[in-house]
């Protein structure tokens, strides 16, 4: 038998991204388009246990789209990983007549809403990935990730400036915990000479060995881009390692951090962000939930949420090699 979707919550959980603002406010009109009550959850599941949860109507979304952040705020929630924390999450929401619940974040979220629909049947999940890592596979896209790209891009252009004045070689370290995408697409749009991803085994040796050649060639101006998990242990331990083989070499470091995060979404990311919310409400009215929202091949694609943190999304070799063959 079908079930009658009644009202929809709508949170954010995890860590930010720019564009999870215009992710709820697509998810919030397109429910008052289709006269669903739609209500807001704030500080993600922490914001369920407590019952911090308030009717939203298109007003309460009004100018947020180009907003960074998110105004239903985030939180990381101990407890919601017990039995015990998911049952109060779903009192709260049989209490308020909550049946739909999307869920803007990464695969740490979705693995939450996992556990709460297997617990509880009667609440359908739909996932909006929303994670400038873009980890998880079954979409092209994540909610975020362009914004932070670009803003490493931004922040990498200015830093080769002091690069090129000063003969340096520059390790730059940009998030990436377990996805090295934000490092190789910001390292290729920077011209890189090496990029360390946490999906590739990392040859430092070989690394020095091609900086060293470089500068034999008189090239004495290289980035190496890395990600905060690559496998020989994010930006520190290799610039120690390169001040350690290449005394004579002028070597920086500049962590890039956090700005990652923030600023205004880009174009690109509102747009996806706005599709995604659109269709996480769409799917919820099918009666297709516990799936999570992503984009494909410029199509939306459905995949169940089990999955989507199941899978990894490896970079192909062809990336790497395309690093290597333009930064020679």
């Amino acid at each position: 038998m079908e079930r009658k979707l009644n009202k929809i919550g709508v949170l954010t959980s995890g860590g930010d991204a720019p564009g999870m603002n215009a992710a709820i406010r697509a998810v919030v009109r397109t429910a008052n388009y289709n006269n669903i009550e739609i209500y807001g959850i704030r500080r993600g599941y922490q914001g369920l246990i407590d019952d911090d949860i308030f009717l939203m109507d298109n007003q309460s979304v009004a100018n947020i789209i180009q907003r960074g952040g998110t105004i239903l705020k985030t939180a990381r929630c101990k407890e919601f990983y017990t039995s015990e924390g998911r049952k109060k999450a779903h009192d709260t929401l049989v209490a308020h007549g909550i049946n739909g619940l999307v869920i803007i974040g990464g695969n740490g979220s979705f693995a939450g809403a996992v556990n709460l629909s297997n617990e509880f049947p009667d609440i359908q999940c739909v996932g909006i990935a929303g994670t400038i890592d873009k980890d998880i596979s079954g979409t092209d896209y994540t909610v975020g990730f362009d914004t932070a790209v670009n803003t490493a891009v931004s922040a990498i252009d200015k830093i080769r400036d002091t690069m090129e004045a000063h003969d340096r070689i520059f390790v730059i370290e940009v998030m990436g915990r377990n996805a090295g995408y934000i490092a190789l697409h910001s390292g290729i749009s920077t011209g890189a000479s090496d990029i360390l991803l946490p999906e590739q085994k990392t040859d430092i040796d070989e690394v020095i060995n091609r900086l060293k050649e470089k500068e034999r060639r008189k090239k004495l101006v290289n980035l190496v881009v890395v990600a905060e998990g690559d496998d020989f242990g994010g930006g520190e331990k290799v610039i120690k390692k390169l001040k350690e083989d290449m005394p004579n070499s002028d070597i920086k470091l500049t962590v890039l951090g956090h700005i990652q995060r923030g600023g205004a979404p880009s174009s690109l990311d509102r747009v996806i962000a706005s599709r995604m919310g659109y269709h996480a409400v769409e799917s919820l009215q099918l009666n297709r939930g516990n799936v999570f929202v992503g984009i494909l091949n410029n199509r939306m694609n459905y995949m169940p949420l089990d999955n989507a943190i199941k899978i990894k999304s490896d970079i192909d070799q062809e990336w790497i090699d395309i690093v290597h063959i333009l930064a020679s």
